[in-house]
C-alpha cells in the first residue's frame, strides 16, 4: 500500500486550506471525509484579513469577493437600543485586505473545494469516515468505513481537522480543558427575496433575551437567540415563533427561513495538540465563543502554521521536532483570542437585570466622558517557537503587507512576488548579503529576498519592487530595524538593523530552513 505524505481528516473550511497548503507545495495528501458531498450549510459567518491574506494565495479571493460584504463597526447595545461598544474594522488591514469580511460558508467552501480537486496530488474521499487509527514508527495507519467497506490508509502524518466531536482526538485520549464558557443558542439563517434594511453586525445584551445579528454576505443573514435550556429547542425551533421574534427586523415576505439549528457555544482547548505523527487543527484543537468571529480563522492560522513546518519536514530540509513548536506558538494565541471572547460574550449574554442595567451604567458613562472612537481589536504575537534567537522588534508579530509594483503591475506583496519565506529589507543592506555570501543561499533555500525602494538592486537574486504607498517604509520605522524575515504563516521569524545583525539573520534563517549544507558563495 502506497504511502501518502499527509493524510488530512475533515474536509470542512480548514481541512480544506491545510490540503491546499500542502498540495501546492508538491505533497502527496488524501482528505477523508465523513460526508458523501459538501456540508452545503452556514456555520462561521466571517472571517478577518489574515485569512483573505491565505485565501489569496490560495487562488480563490477572486472569485469570493462579489459574495462576500465588508463590515466596519460592531455594534453592542443593550436591551433599549443604546450604544454600549463599537468595534471599529478598516477597509485595509495589516494583512493588505479587509479587516472583516462576512460570508456564506458554503461559497467558501464551495471554492476551496474546486482548488483542493484541481491539485493533482490531493485525493479527496468523500463518505470515507475514520474509524480506526494506529501509530508506527514511520507512518500512521488510518482505516475508514466507506460505501465499499473497510480501507486502509498510510500516511507519514496526519492533520485532524474533524471538529468539536473529533474522532482522532478521542482515538488518542487526549483530554479537553474547558475555560469556562457554555451556552445553548438557536441559530435561524435567512435568504432574502428582496433588499431589507437589518442590521448588518450587532450584538443586543438584552437580559430578557440576548440576541445576535450577522449579515451572512450580501444575499444572507442570521439571527441567533441565547435560550435558557438547550430543551428549549424543540418548542423555539417552530417557524411562527422565529419569525415572532424576528418580526422587527424581517417578515416572510422579505426572507425565506432557511435553516434553524442548535448550538452550544463552548470554550475549549485539548490538552495536547501532537501526538506523535497526528496533529489536532481548527475545532478538534480548540472551540470557542463566536463574539469575535476568530473560530474559523483560528482554524485558517492553524493550516497555515502546520503547512510550512510539515514541508521542511516532508522535504528533509529539518527534524520533526520543529512540530513541537506548533502548540507552543498557537496555543497561547488561541487562549488570548478564546478569552477576550468570553469577555465579550459574559458581557453581553447578562440575565441579571440588575447586573446588566450596573453594565450599562458603566459603559454609557464610559462613552458620555468621550470613549466613544471606536475601538480596534488587536491580537497577541506568537513566542516561544519558530524564530530568530535575537529578541528583536516585530519578532512573533503578525507581518504587514502592502501594496508593491515591479513594473508590469501593482498588487499585494503576495501576488507579486508569491508566497514563502520572504526577507524583507532596504536597499542599502544588500551589500551586507553579497559580501557574506548569503545571497546564493537564500534563493536556493527557496527565501525571497525584496526590496521595496525605488533604487535598483543590480543583482537578479534581489527582487526589487516599489513600495507604493508606503506601507514598509513607515513598518521598517515603527519597528526600528532595515530588515524583516518574514515566515509562509506571514509571521515575523526576526528583525535587524545594522548590516551585520542582517547577515547574522539571513544566516540563522538558512540554519532553521535546513540549509546548513548548501555553502556560501564566495564574498563579493
Amino acid at each position: 500500500m502506497a504511502v501518502v505524505d499527509v493524510a488530512v481528516v475533515g474536509y470542512g473550511p480548514v481541512g480544506m486550506a491545510a490540503a491546499a497548503l500542502l498540495g501546492q507545495r508538491g505533497h502527496r495528501v488524501v482528505v477523508l471525509e465523513r460526508y458523501p458531498g459538501l456540508y452545503n450549510l452556514p456555520r462561521a459567518a466571517s472571517f478577518d484579513d489574515e485569512t483573505m491574506r491565505t485565501l489569496a494565495g490560495l487562488g480563490v479571493a477572486g472569485e469570493l469577493l462579489p459574495g462576500l460584504r465588508v463590515q466596519g463597526t460592531y455594534e453592542w447595545r443593550n436591551g433599549r437600543g443604546e450604544l454600549l461598544l463599537e468595534q471599529s474594522f478598516a477597509e485595509r488591514g495589516r494583512s493588505g485586505w479587509a479587516e472583516w469580511y462576512m460570508m456564506y460558508q458554503p461559497q467558501l467552501e464551495a471554492a476551496l473545494d474546486r482548488r483542493c480537486r484541481s491539485l493533482p496530488n490531493v485525493e479527496v474521499r468523500a463518505a470515507s469516515p475514520v474509524v480506526g487509527l494506529e501509530q508506527g514508527p514511520e507512518h500512521v495507519v488510518l482505516t475508514t468505513e466507506g460505501p465499499g467497506g473497510r480501507e486502509a490508509v498510510r500516511a507519514r502524518y496526519v492533520v485532524a481537522c474533524d471538529g468539536g466531536n473529533s474522532f482522532v482526538r478521542s482515538a488518542l485520549g487526549i483530554a479537553s480543558e474547558d475555560l469556562g464558557f457554555s451556552e445553548p443558542w438557536m441559530v435561524c439563517d435567512f435568504r432574502f427575496r428582496r433588499p431589507t434594511p437589518v442590521p448588518p453586525a450587532l450584538q443586543l445584551g438584552d437580559p430578557s433575551g440576548p440576541t445576535s445579528v450577522i449579515s451572512l454576505g450580501p444575499a444572507h443573514h442570521r439571527f441567533s437567540f441565547m435560550l435558557d435550556s438547550v430543551d428549549d429547542f424543540a418548542t423555539e425551533r417552530a417557524p411562527e415563533r422565529v419569525w415572532k421574534r424576528v418580526a422587527s427586523h424581517l417578515a416572510p415576505e422579505d426572507a425565506d427561513l432557511i435553516r434553524v439549528a442548535t448550538y452550544t457555544f463552548r470554550s475549549l482547548a485539548a490538552e495536547h495538540w501532537r501526538r506523535g505523527r497526528v496533529l489536532l487543527a481548527g475545532d478538534a484543537a480548540h472551540q470557542m465563543p463566536p463574539f469575535l468571529g476568530q473560530g474559523m480563522c483560528s482554524g485558517f492560522r492553524d493550516a497555515q502554521n502546520l503547512a510550512f513546518k510539515l514541508d521542511l519536514v516532508l522535504r528533509g530540509a529539518v527534524g520533526d521536532g520543529i512540530l513541537d513548536t506548533y502548540q507552543s506558538e498557537r496555543a497561547p494565541h488561541v487562549r488570548a483570542v478564546t478569552e477576550k471572547g468570553i469577555e465579550l460574550g459574559h458581557l453581553q449574554t447578562l440575565r441579571d437585570p440588575a447586573r446588566a442595567a450596573e453594565r450599562d451604567r458603566t459603559l454609557l458613562a464610559r462613552r458620555a466622558a468621550g470613549s466613544t472612537t471606536p475601538q480596534p481589536l488587536r491580537f497577541p504575537s506568537l513566542r516561544d517557537g519558530f524564530f530568530s534567537a535575537v529578541s528583536a522588534a516585530g519578532r512573533g508579530e503578525l507581518s504587514v503587507q502592502g501594496v508593491v509594483a515591479d513594473g508590469d503591475r501593482a498588487d499585494r506583496l503576495d501576488q507579486v512576488v508569491g508566497g514563502g519565506f520572504h526577507l524583507l529589507l532596504q536597499e542599502h543592506l544588500v551589500a551586507a548579503l553579497r559580501d557574506a555570501g548569503l545571497l546564493g543561499p537564500l534563493t536556493r533555500a527557496g527565501v525571497r529576498v525584496v526590496v521595496p525602494g525605488e533604487r535598483a538592486a543590480e543583482d537578479s537574486r534581489v527582487t526589487l519592487v516599489r513600495d507604493v504607498d508606503g506601507t514598509y517604509r513607515d513598518w521598517f520605522a515603527v519597528l526600528e530595524c532595515g530588515a524583516v524575515a518574514v515566515r509562509p504563516d506571514f509571521y515575523v521569524y526576526g528583525t535587524a538593523r545594522t548590516p551585520a545583525a542582517t547577515a547574522a539573520l539571513a544566516a540563522e534563517l538558512l540554519r532553521a530552513v535546513g540549509a546548513v549544507g548548501m555553502g556560501t558563495d564566495a564574498p563579493g
